[in-house]
């Protein structure tokens, strides 16, 4: 527990982890509405493709946030593998939620909608949202100017 109140009480974390979570709420709408704007509109016969773009737009959106608002004090002038990196793991952070959904789903049999929500979009995106800030803040805005 000493590590957990050392590491929080680091200049400037706490403050981090609310804009981050703001910054969540925000991509999680953006990433909804342009799903559903493309899936009722240009690409109502396409949903993985809806899917796909509207994640590409919520990534695009939460690196310019987090770039210029949540870590703004730890970004590198290496825009382009900034962003590559936060894409990465952007794609990590994807797969706490993956991997509960198939355990809750094909192991543990809870295949309800209700089950894959919680599973998927309660306890997936809580450990995502975890791995993703502690990936952002240690590997892509390291602060470390080049």
């Amino acid at each position: 527990m000493g590590k957990l109140y050392a590491y929080l009480r680091s200049p400037g974390r706490i403050s981090r982890i609310v804009k981050f979570c703001l910054v969540g709420g925000m991509n999680y709408l953006v990433d909804v509405s342009a799903f559903n704007l493309l899936r009722t509109g240009i690409l109502s016969s396409h949903p993985l493709t809806s899917k796909v773009l509207a994640a590409a737009v919520a990534t695009i959106f939460s690196w310019v946030v987090n770039r210029y608002w949540t870590f703004r004090n730890k970004r590198t002038n290496r825009r382009m593998q900034e962003f590559l990196g936060f894409a990465v793991v952007n794609v990590l952070g994807m797969l706490p939620a993956v991997i509960c959904l198939g355990i809750s789903h094909y192991l543990l049999g809870f295949t309800s909608l209700l089950a894959d929500n919680i599973s998927a979009n309660v306890i997936g995106l809580v450990l995502g949202t975890i791995l993703r800030f502690f990936l952002y803040e240690h590997t892509i805005f390291t602060g470390v100017k080049q």
